[in-house]
């Protein structure tokens, strides 16, 4: 399973990667990763016209895009649009930040899953 993770360098700077998550075959019941330890879980809904300037996130947290895809643009101008259903790890907690708009002029809703 893949996720795109969005980090800060040491400058300060935001930057994407992919991380492949590893699942296991576990028969009728699927395929499952190793168990995560989370702090809280937050839901989220967010405006028709959310369109966010430059933030850090407020802690290392996964983020589920439950119906409404997002455009994210790091530090140094690289844009990536996200679409329902994908995984982000956000882990910029310092730095310059990136910017969040959603996709479509409609409402967003999203799990935020603190680590």
């Amino acid at each position: 399973m893949k996720i795109t993770r969005v980090f800060s360098d040491q400058n300060g700077d935001t930057h994407f990667d992919e991380r492949e998550i590893a699942l296991t075959d576990n028969g009728a019941i699927g395929f499952l990763s190793e168990k995560y330890a989370v702090k809280a879980l937050q839901f989220r809904k967010v405006s028709a016209d959310y369109d966010y300037d430059f933030h850090c996130a407020p802690q290392q947290q996964y983020i589920v895009l439950l119906d409404g895809g997002v455009e994210i643009e790091t530090s140094l101008g690289e844009v990536r649009q996200f679409q329902t259903g994908e995984i982000l790890l956000l882990e910029d907690t310092t730095g310059k930040g990136h910017k969040t708009k959603n996709l479509e002029p409609k409402e967003r809703t999203s799990l935020f899953i603190h680590i």
